[in-house]
């Protein structure tokens, strides 16, 4: 045998020695509940971010379906919240679209109330069909029109309810994930099945709305915005007139964001929300970004490119795209609109977020 079989195969005696002597340590400090933290850094801090979410989309024609059906099967009181989760087909069981959001298409058929309830998750809302459905948040009640983008501030009572001949269904993406990181879930019902009205429709949108604010302007409901209803009609009239007047970016087209005219920060504190209009035949450069995005349709069609795949949209179709993931949106012959959230808002706070081109 020569000298450097034997050098090799005594340092293999030595690793074998030492491996074992390692082993009997890390068993010893198990059993105080301690750990090595050199055997798991990489996976605490990797070279970039690890998700194990899926690219998925969701079309609208099958979910109202199956929420047509759930409608026959019980009544919007019994189910409190008669809505179908949008579950990443990547995390069974857990609730959530992202790995931080759950997304959820709520049905309220006519004449039906969804009874009033408060808890401490932000909810933001997104209209999908609606003629007559409304919703009342800390006792102001405000009309639900498609493409409306309604808040719930934390712990603010809320209850849904359908004056009209159709049924309303709505896009819920709530912060659900991220409160329960924090172990910081309250609920309750309120005293009575719908809220009694304490302030005028439209009383929040006159006062922070519309570009004044009153004098001595408070912030209500801490760092969520005052308003509940962003109408869609003013939101797409401001992406027309844009269009008109700009050339698209070349990664966000024609964006605008849903903004807390307090403090020009995104509308809630934890989901950050925002409508993107894409030209005939456009596509946007790649990218990519931290927080995983659930996208909504509002009008047109087009597709998304997540990563290896390419998934096609229709009116109304919901599609969920990971994060840290290589993207690029695509419309149609009639362009689209297409509404966004993402987690980006929290990020941000916690200086997280970042993004790549």
């Amino acid at each position: 045998m020569n000298d450097n079989v034997i050098e090799m195969a005594a340092s293999g005696s030595v690793r074998a020695a030492g491996g074992g002597r390692r082993k009997g340590f890390y068993d010893r400090i198990a059993k105080r509940s301690i750990a090595p933290l050199w055997e798991v850094l990489r996976g605490i801090a990797p070279n970039e971010p690890v998700t194990a979410l899926a690219a998925h989309v969701w079309h609208w024609e099958e979910c109202r379906a199956y929420l047509i059906e759930a409608g026959d099967l019980l009544s919007a009181e019994e189910a409190e919240r008669r809505a179908l989760l949008l579950e990443n087909p990547a995390l069974p069981g857990k609730s959530r679209t992202t790995g931080t959001l759950t997304g959820a298409i709520q049905l309220v058929l006519p004449k039906e109330i969804a009874p009033a309830h408060r808890h401490t998750q932000t909810a933001v809302r997104f209209v999908m069909e609606s003629d007559g459905g409304f919703t009342t948040v800390d006792g102001e009640r405000t009309p639900m029109r498609p493409g409306d983008f309604i808040v719930t501030p934390s712990w603010t009572f809320h209850d849904h309810g359908n004056h009209g001949q159709a049924p309303l269904l709505f896009l819920d993406v709530v912060d659900a994930p991220i409160s329960g990181f924090f172990s910081t879930g309250f609920s309750g019902l309120h005293d009575d099945r719908q809220q009694s009205i304490t302030r005028p429709e439209g009383d929040s949108l006159a006062r922070f709305g519309t570009g004044l604010l009153p004098l001595e302007a408070k912030a209500p409901y801490g760092l969520a915005s005052p308003v509940f209803n962003y109408p869609y009609q003013r939101t797409r009239e401001s992406l027309a007139t844009i269009e008109r007047n700009s050339r698209p970016d070349p990664y966000w087209a024609h964006t605008l964001r849903f903004s807390n005219p307090l403090n020009g920060g995104w509308a809630t504190p934890t989901i950050a929300n925002w409508m993107t209009r894409l030209p005939p035949d456009f596509t946007t450069e790649p990218m990519r970004s931290t927080d995983a995005l659930i996208v909504a349709v509002a009008e047109g069609s087009g597709a998304v490119q997540a990563g290896d795949r390419r998934l096609t949209l229709g009116p109304g179709d919901v599609v969920v795209v990971p994060n840290w993931c290589w993207r690029r949106f695509s419309a149609g012959p009639d362009g689209c609109v297409l509404f966004i959230s993402s987690d980006r808002a929290a990020q941000e706070k916690l200086d997280f977020w970042r993004e790549e081109r």
